[in-house]
């Protein structure tokens, strides 16, 4: 009975021991599809961020272009015009028109002559607070006695 028992026990930890080495080889082989899983992955997002990375290129490239196309024809337009103008109406309008077009303003405006700027300050008295002071025209409510602001 001695030999069955011994037999038994080695058969059971036979069994037991060939389960967890058969567990063990396939967790481990379980782990390295799950690697190439994820590496596949992985290489998936980076072709569909370098996708991306091409299109904003792309859409960035294309809207320099169409900005360039708009402002080369707002600039044939206002010549056009303003040589429409200088055949159509007096010289002094048409060259208006294309100073304003190329950028320069005129020095020579009459009606600017003798205009001021706007001033920010006012005069104060010595010591005074400016207009530009944070405080300037706020007064100060005196102090409430606390009994009636807990009151309220």
């Amino acid at each position: 009975m001695h030999s069955t028992s011994v037999l038994i026990l080695v058969g059971i930890l036979g069994v037991a021991l060939g389960a967890l080495l058969a567990f063990l080889a396939v967790r481990g082989r379980s782990g390295v599809d799950r690697t190439q899983e994820l590496e596949a992955r992985l290489h998936e997002a980076n072709k569909k961020l370098e996708d991306f990375q091409l299109q904003v290129n792309e859409h960035f490239d294309q809207t320099s272009q169409l900005v360039h196309n708009l402002t080369e024809s707002y600039r044939e337009v206002h010549e056009y015009l303003a040589n429409s103008a200088m055949r159509l109406s007096s010289q002094d309008i048409g060259r208006q028109m294309l100073e304003a077009g190329s950028g320069k303003l005129s020095d020579n405006d009459e009606s600017l002559k003798g205009v001021i700027p706007p001033r920010d300050w006012a005069p104060k008295e010595p010591g005074a607070k400016g207009t530009l002071a944070e405080d300037f025209g706020l007064e100060k409510e005196p102090l409430e006695n606390p009994e009636t602001a807990t009151n309220r």
